[in-house]
């Protein structure tokens, strides 16, 4: 009698524990985002090239583009947009170094030609490959910007004039012609670096490697 009572009280808790953890029968659960066939998912990555030069000395915000497609762009059906595909887009904001201190470049592109028309295109950089003289800031937007600071520079331009600028006062021994030559050689030295500055350019066929800030969809959604 006791071997069966202990027999249904382990299959009791088999049950219970087999229970815990399960949601009760009618309960509401969050449903798996769905995809949609003609649907290129958000986050997808691909190479692009530019069509024309822009640069950031004479850009202005709203300045025009275009760039072509390096990367076949497949849906989930496995539709595929394939190289070549021209897209549109325009500069967002621009800093030219002269007035910032460093170039800042921020593009937007707008839509992306298929086989069904134009649909819209929401992108943003990532890279651009094989350029060393600026950088993609993914967390600012993908900003564009130069790698070196003009003022940073017009600094140490500074401090070499003041030494050279300083040489021959201290050859002579004399305090006042070498504190006087050293303030003229800084200053010249930095009106000449500030004056310079590293402009951005991203000269046509420019690669640029962008990221989808929303799904694409091709033909009807």
């Amino acid at each position: 009698m006791r071997r069966t009572y202990r027999v249904l009280v382990c299959a009791a808790l088999l049950v219970i524990s087999a229970g815990i953890g399960l949601p009760a029968l009618g309960q509401n659960q969050s449903p798996t985002p769905s995809v949609a066939p003609n649907e290129v998912g958000a986050g997808t990555r691909f190479m692009i090239r530019l069509q024309s030069t822009i640069e950031t000395k004479d850009a202005k915000a709203g300045d025009p583009f275009t760039a072509r497609t390096l990367d076949p762009i497949v849906s989930a059906d496995g539709t595929m947009l394939t190289p070549g595909a021209e897209i549109r887009g325009r500069v967002d904001r621009v800093e030219a170094a002269h007035k910032s201190g460093r170039a800042r470049l921020w593009l937007t592109f707008d839509d992306i030609k298929t086989p069904d028309g134009w649909i819209p295109i929401v992108a943003m950089v990532t890279a651009v490959p094989g350029v060393h003289s600026i950088r993609v800031d993914y967390d600012r937007e993908g900003e564009i910007v130069a790698t070196s600071d003009k003022r940073q520079e017009a600094m140490d331009a500074a401090a070499v004039g003041a030494l050279v600028g300083a040489a021959t006062g201290v050859a002579s021994h004399n305090g006042k012609d070498a504190a006087m030559g050293a303030a003229v050689g800084a200053a010249t030295a930095f009106m000449v670096a500030s004056g310079l500055g590293q402009e951005i350019t991203l000269a046509k066929e420019t690669k640029i490697e962008v990221i989808l800030e929303r799904p694409l969809l091709f033909g009807r959604s």
